[in-house]
């Protein structure tokens, strides 16, 4: 696919949204000042886990939640068994994303050295050691892990292709242009899993929740690849790749596209399902509203833009989807 040399200019667009929170989400310094009440030793740590906001655990906990609700939607589950699932993932939704971090931020601290927005990380700027940040990492997947003993036994097995997915992530850079489709299959292979937890369904139930898991993936590629435009000119100039240096000009377009086949194939799962109205306003056409609406806004070419919509543009999907599932059990 041709593509420009990338401007490094950002957008002079008055209209463009700015949030120095946002911008420094992922930097690998933001922290709150409850972060300092720790010892000092401990906030590299806080910020290699980027607890600070806790964003990254939500965006590892609402895939789960998603195959939760849809379980309980289709099965009709009792309420104080989704209620369990839900806060034993939730638990083990954040050792998995400390996990995660430590060990994307273990591989790509030679990159992140490189890019001016992230060779603050705490690896990369040498506030934790190789194999400090090793320890951590291994220490949080065990923590993850303690949870699956109180989860089906099939629920382990189930997590296996996350797990490839999620080791494998950080090298993928090196070697695809698709590494946010890696990226995909290892966070919103949750929903396989969270329906897992949930003792599994019938055929046709497994066949809407595999459209739910398609859909999640695009939306997962969508907003990583809005997030991969911040360092554009960075990536070409070092070699990295993504879906962001792929698309290049055609980002815009191709990301709308990908927005309607999301809402598409969430349609999908609502009819295999043979799920109500409910479920169809709130999460199709709320998940349908919400992803235009970004994609009319965003400028791909304003880091400042690409990071506030990223930072907050995953909110309209998650809730929409998460409360169109939740209302089809409740109510339907």
């Amino acid at each position: 696919m041709s593509r420009r040399q990338p401007s490094t200019k950002l957008s002079t667009n008055k209209e463009t949204p700015h949030d120095d929170d946002a911008a420094k989400l992922f930097d690998g310094i933001h922290s709150g000042a409850w972060v300092y009440r720790f010892p000092p030793s401990w906030v590299p740590y806080i910020q290699l886990a980027r607890l600070s906001p806790p964003v990254p655990v939500l965006l590892i906990y609402f895939p789960h939640v998603f195959g939760i609700a849809h379980a309980a939607a289709t099965q009709k589950a009792p309420l104080g068994d989704v209620i369990r699932v839900c806060l034993l993932l939730l638990g083990g939704s954040f050792f998995l994303s400390n996990a995660i971090h430590g060990w994307n931020d273990l591989i790509d601290a030679p990159i992140d050295r490189q890019i001016p927005r992230t060779r603050n990380r705490p690896v990369a700027r040498g506030a934790i050691s190789p194999q400090g940040a090793m320890i951590f990492t291994i220490s949080q997947a065990f923590g993850a892990a303690l949870f699956l003993l109180f989860l089906p036994s099939d629920t382990v097995l189930c997590t296996l292709p996350s797990i490839v997915a999620n080791t494998y992530y950080p090298f993928a850079k090196r070697h695809t242009h698709f590494p946010q489709v890696v990226l995909g299959v290892a966070l919103q292979w949750a929903v396989i899993v969270g329906s897992c937890a949930m003792g599994g369904g019938s055929p046709r139930a497994n066949t809407s929740v595999l459209y739910l898991f398609l859909g999640s993936l695009l939306w997962t590629v969508i907003y990583d690849t809005i997030y991969g435009f911040q360092d554009y000119a960075d990536d070409i100039k070092i070699g990295v790749k993504s879906t962001a240096v792929l698309f290049g000009e055609w980002g815009k377009p191709i990301l709308w596209l990908m927005s309607n086949c999301m809402a598409g194939l969430l349609l999908a799962s609502g009819q295999a399902a043979e799920m109500s109205l409910i479920y169809l306003v709130i999460a199709v056409g709320g998940t349908f509203g919400c992803l235009n609406w970004m994609m009319a806004s965003v400028n791909l070419k304003s880091p400042d833009s690409c990071a506030w919509w990223f930072t907050y543009g995953f909110w309209g999907p998650a809730v929409s989807i998460s409360l169109g599932l939740l209302c089809e059990y409740i109510f339907a």
